[in-house]
This record gives C-alpha cells, sequence and structure tokens, in this order.
C-alpha cells in the first residue's frame, strides 16, 4: 500500500488499465507513475534521466512504495508508457486536477494550443504533437490538456474541451483563431462567459468593429457608455501600455446578432518600448458575453496573454519540452502531462520562494525539500 507522497497517486492511478499481460508485469503501473511525475518534478527530461533519478533515490521511494522488484529501466518506462491509454490516463490525471482546483466560479480560463516541435517521428510518419490546454489564469494551474493531430484541427477540438469542465461562472479567453459562433455557443451553454479577440478570420465582424472605434476615435473615445482603463508596465528592460476601450453592443446590430449571449464590444491598444528605444504598437479587438466592465475584462485578457509566460514559456525553457525527443505511440502526451502536472505542484507550492527552476533544482537535490513540496500539496 502507498504511504504519504504516493497515496494520492494511488488514489487517482489505481484503477488504470496496464497494457502489459500479466507475466510481463514486474513493476506496478501506479509506482511508474508516481516514479516518473516526481522525476519530471525535479528535472527529469526523458526515460534515460526517470531511471536515473529514481537510482538515486531509491531509499526516499522506498519510504512510499513497496519497489519489490526495484527500479524499472528506461526502456520499461518507455515501452509502457507509450502502450498506455491517454484518454484514460488524462481523465485520471484531470480527476486529481478538479479535486484541487476546486470552482472555477470567477475565475479566467485561458484555451491556448501548444506544439511539442520534438516529438515527430519521421520513421513512423508522425508529425509533431500538438495540444490545446485550459489554464486557470489566476491559480495558475494547468486544468485540461488535449492532443489534436495539427494546430489547424484547434477549431472543432475546444467545443470538446470545454464540455470537460465545470465552467459556471468562469470567464473563457481564446485568440482570434477560435472566435468562433460554436465556440462562443459552447461556453455560454457551459453557463459561463467568453471574450473572443477579433482579427480578419472574422471579416464582417472586424470591419464592423474598426469602423465602429473609427467613428469612436473621431469622437476622442467620449461617447456615452464607453469605458476606458490603462495600465503601464516595465519589466525587462520594457516599457509598456495597454488602453482597454469597452462598450455594449448594439442589439440591433445585425452583424452581432448571430454571437450568443454578446453584451461588449472592445479595442486594446498595446503599445512597447523595448531597451534599444524601438516602439511596437499593436491594436486589436474583442468581443464578449459580460457587460463592458473594462476593469474586470481587462484583467482577463491580460490573464488571457499571461498563459505565455506561466506555461509556455516555463515548459519550454525550464522543462526542455521542445527538446525533448520522447516520440513513441502513447509516450509524447503521458510526459507532455506529466510535465504539466509538475508544474502545477511547483506552482501551488509555498514551501519555497523561489522560481520554478529553483524549486526544480533543490527538490532534486534536497529530499526534506522535495517532501515539504509534496506535502503542501497534498493536504490541499
Amino acid at each position: 500500500m502507498a504511504k504519504g507522497a504516493a497515496a494520492v497517486v494511488y488514489k487517482y492511478f489505481e484503477n488504470l488499465t496496464d497494457p502489459r499481460v500479466n507475466r510481463g508485469r514486474n513493476h506496478e503501473l501506479v509506482e511508474m507513475v508516481f516514479i516518473a511525475l516526481t522525476a519530471a518534478l525535479c528535472g527529469a527530461q526523458g526515460w534515460a534521466d526517470v531511471e536515473r533519478f529514481a537510482q538515486s533515490k531509491l531509499a526516499w521511494f522506498r519510504r512510499f512504495i513497496r519497489l519489490e522488484h526495484g527500479i524499472p529501466s528506461h526502456d520499461t518506462f518507455g515501452r509502457v508508457f507509450a502502450r498506455l491509454d491517454t484518454a484514460e490516463f488524462l481523465a485520471a490525471m484531470h480527476a486529481w486536477v478538479d479535486s484541487f482546483a476546486g470552482s472555477l466560479r470567477g475565475q479566467g480560463v485561458a484555451i491556448d494550443g501548444k506544439t511539442l516541435r520534438g516529438s515527430f517521428d519521421v520513421a513512423a510518419g508522425k508529425s509533431a504533437l500538438h495540444t490545446i490546454t485550459a489554464f486557470a489564469c489566476d491559480m495558475r494551474i494547468c486544468l485540461r490538456q488535449m492532443a489534436v493531430d495539427e494546430k489547424s484541427n484547434e477549431i472543432p477540438a475546444v467545443p470538446a474541451l470545454l464540455k470537460l469542465m465545470e465552467l459556471a461562472g468562469a470567464t473563457v479567453t481564446l485568440d482570434a483563431m477560435h472566435c468562433q459562433v460554436e465556440t462562443a455557443q459552447a461556453i455560454v451553454d457551459a453557463q459561463a462567459d467568453y471574450i473572443l479577440i477579433v482579427k480578419g478570420n472574422q471579416d464582417g465582424l472586424h470591419d464592423y468593429l474598426i469602423e465602429k472605434f473609427v467613428q469612436y476615435g473621431e469622437d476622442n473615445h467620449e461617447v456615452e457608455g464607453m469605458k476606458k482603463h490603462v495600465t503601464v508596465e516595465k519589466s525587462h528592460g520594457r516599457n509598456e501600455r495597454r488602453e482597454y476601450y469597452f462598450i455594449e453592443a448594439d442589439d440591433e446590430a445585425p452583424i452581432l446578432k448571430r454571437w450568443p449571449g454578446i453584451r461588449s464590444i472592445g479595442m486594446i491598444y498595446r503599445s512597447r518600448e523595448d531597451s534599444s528605444g524601438e516602439r511596437h504598437d499593436e491594436t486589436m479587438f474583442a468581443i464578449s458575453s459580460h457587460e463592458p466592465k473594462v476593469k474586470m475584462l481587462a484583467k482577463h485578457i491580460r490573464g488571457h496573454w499571461g498563459i505565455e509566460n506561466r506555461q509556455h514559456w516555463i515548459l519550454d525553457v525550464t522543462f526542455a519540452e521542445d527538446d525533448s525527443r520522447i516520440r513513441k505511440g502513447s509516450s509524447p502526451e503521458i510526459s507532455a502531462a506529466f510535465r504539466r502536472m509538475a508544474l502545477n505542484i511547483l506552482q501551488q507550492d509555498t514551501s519555497l520562494k523561489e522560481n520554478i527552476r529553483g524549486k526544480r533544482l533543490r527538490a532534486g537535490w534536497d529530499e526534506t525539500v522535495l517532501d515539504a513540496i509534496y506535502t503542501g500539496f497534498s493536504s490541499r
């Protein structure tokens, strides 16, 4: 029976189907899941790293799991995880996430895609894995992960992803690719709100918003009901100014009637000056099912952009996700799930005042640090 840090893993993964026949099982599947997750948390980047880490921490692991036949080889990790049912594995992972994420009411949930560039397999004719994830921006938790065949297939996959979550009261934010009537309807059906960025792929709507805000601009944005919010930030040698303008949507505008629940339209102007003094300007538009409470809308829009720094950048730079050469069968998606769950655990940790890289290093070096991270997380 698993103890301590491993007990919660057993709780959610004990019914995971083992792809091996009975005579080929020298290592328990749930023990392998616990080892792989812990290794990902502490800096491992491939199955050989997982084996090395586990061998070096054998005494620590035996405090929590039996390891009757010792540590599995990297070939065993690779072979078993390549054959796992990813839907079943992710369902277990997502149930675990839901247990500590709690209600999403009032939360911003960003949906965004990411390609694992090193996961292609030329010999097998397999392209790089592309995933879409749902990220709770304020809590910094990856809520859901779903693989799609390629980036262009994100659009029909998003409504399916949304159905996997209890979104009542949340605000879902998506980039311009997902500015689709069907997606907006799926969000409204889930009793949630949406903020959708609008660009040229919705040319009629985009043209309408440009025309409207040009007209408002000619009036100096001194329009009844127009709300404005300005933020100025300085970080990494860059100065960035954002201006948000939102106004109530016109119920009588034919172009807006097809969008379910629409209540406001907006314009966002971003001006960034880099360390060399060069200025970059960008203007974009948005529609939302929220009324035009501009500070709240600005917070959610800013939170959506934050997914790049709080998840994608960390996965690429700190977890070296793009450098991963795990390619066989289900392994790319399974290993991606381990990285995201490890990041969830580290993001929620309050035992250390360190960045994510520092936490990974110290957890791998110092077992008391690793114990504290798991203890704090398991108590949630």
